[in-house]
C-alpha cells in the first residue's frame, strides 16, 4: 500500500507526482529542487541551491516522522560535475557516519534549470 507525504515546508510538485511516497517501511522522496518553498525562487549559487534541497529534504523526511539519520540512499543530480566538491562540502554537514549510500551523476538538463536535485530513500521505523 502507498501512501503519499505532503508538506508545506518543502516546494510544491511541479508535475503529476507526490513529494515522497511510503510503502511499507521505506519512503521514496521524489527529487528536491533548492526551490525556497516560501518565495518559490532559486538562490544563486550551487552551494546555496544544494543546502536547500537538502533542507526540503529534511522537511519532507520529518513530515513522515524520521529524521535525516534515518536516509539509506541518496542520488544527486548535478548539471555540472565540477560542483562536485561544493556541493559534497554542503551535504556533509546534513549527515552524520555511517553515511547513506550515494550516487552522483552529471545530467544534461534539470527542471527549472537548477543546479542540483537531491532525492532519497528513507528506512522508517
Amino acid at each position: 500500500m502507498k501512501k503519499p507525504i505532503h508538506t508545506e515546508q518543502a516546494p510544491q510538485a511541479i508535475g503529476p507526482y507526490s513529494q515522497a511516497v511510503q510503502a511499507g517501511n521505506l519512503l521514496f522522496t521524489s527529487g528536491q529542487l533548492g526551490i525556497d518553498p516560501a518565495t518559490g525562487q532559486f538562490p544563486a549559487t550551487v552551494a546555496e541551491q544544494a543546502k536547500q534541497s537538502l533542507e526540503n529534504v529534511k522537511a519532507i523526511v520529518e513530515a513522515a516522522g524520521a529524521t535525516m539519520n534515518d536516509i539509506v540512499k541518496t542520488t544527486v543530480f548535478l548539471k555540472d560535475m565540477n560542483d562536485f566538491a561544493t556541493v559534497n562540502e554542503v551535504y556533509a554537514s546534513f549527515f552524520a557516519q555511517p553515511y547513506p549510500a550515494r550516487s552522483a551523476v552529471e545530467v544534461a538538463r534539470l527542471p527549472k534549470d537548477a543546479l542540483v536535485e537531491i532525492e532519497v530513500i528513507v528506512q522508517l521505523s
